[in-house]
């Protein structure tokens, strides 16, 4: 028996790790923000400018003059109205922080703005629904259609009018509140806990549409379906696209890593068992060198 007494020939003769048997699957690449261009900036901001200033120039006149007569004759009616207006714009601005979010967790924003711009903007949408949900509730007081109390308001399901539809409402109401202060304490709770938590938004938002299309007074209108229909139908979208993405996400690696052409499908023979040097790791390509685990 020859004794090498080389120190160098001990790395040559000690046997390598095999291939890890699991490796990691490859992270999903995530878009890289790179902003929309100058120019695009600037005509989308001049076109939102116009159409702004068109519609306020060709409606703010003959609207300011009706609330003023309105006002005048019967002021109930115009705290009606303004409940009806607070509903819409609540439900709206809700609407567009669920599918800010759903845009948001598909990474499909990355390309074209900051994720924490993104993550600010998706809270701030949250907060301003709750501001209008809020003046929703608040101005039934001044409503002389019906005996609106401070408790008919707070308390669910002790509404004088739709008492079934208008509780709903409530609870989606105190739902949107906690999923929108769970963002001042999500360090406290941890992500995963925030994450569940935050689940409670598409509760609020079937809630919202359920209460709006059932107590509201203008569900029949053509108007009022589109407004219903459009949101919800962006929302179903959205979240298929996600729960799709997610899925072949988890599902893809495992495909590559069961349908190589080198993998042995039958029960593992005497010669097949790790450490032999015919055996061949599930995870390897027939393509692709495989380590010798003994050692060359």
């Amino acid at each position: 028996m020859l004794i090498n007494e080389d120190p160098g020939s001990a790395a040559a003769t000690t046997p390598r790790p095999g291939p890890r048997l699991n490796p990691r699957p490859p992270a999903r690449p995530v878009p890289i923000y790179r902003g929309l261009p100058l120019p695009v900036r600037i005509l989308g901001w001049a076109a939102l400018a116009l159409v702004v200033g068109v519609v306020l120039g060709a409606t703010a006149p003959t609207t300011l003059r009706r609330i003023g007569a309105v006002a005048a004759l019967q002021p109930g009616i115009l705290a009606w109205y303004s409940v009806r207006a607070m509903g819409f714009l609540a439900y709206g601005v809700l609407a567009a922080s669920v599918l800010y979010g759903l845009l948001l967790s598909t990474k499909i924003l990355d390309a074209i703005a900051h994720r924490p711009v993104s993550f600010a903007l998706h809270k701030d949408l949250a907060i301003v629904a709750l501001l209008f949900a809020t003046l929703h509730g608040a101005l039934l007081i001044a409503d002389q259609s019906f005996p609106f109390t401070p408790r008919a308001i707070l308390v669910p399901f002790a509404s004088p009018y739709s008492p079934i539809s208008v509780g709903v409402g409530q609870l989606t109401f105190y739902l949107t509140a906690i999923v929108t202060a769970s963002f001042y304490i999500r360090r406290q709770i941890g992500q995963r806990a925030w994450r569940l938590l935050h689940y409670l938004t598409f509760v609020a938002f079937i809630g919202a549409s359920a209460h709006g299309v059932a107590s509201g007074s203008d569900s029949g209108t053509p108007w009022a379906f589109w407004i219903y229909v459009i949101p919800i139908a962006a929302a179903v979208f959205f979240l298929t696209y996600r729960i799709v993405v997610s899925l072949s996400s988890r599902i893809r690696p495992r495909v590559e890593r069961a349908g190589t052409t080198g993998a042995p499908t039958g029960p593992l023979g005497p010669l097949d068992r790790p450490g032999a040097r015919s055996y061949l790791p599930p995870t390897a390509s027939s393509d692709r060198p495989v380590a010798d685990p003994i050692g060359e």
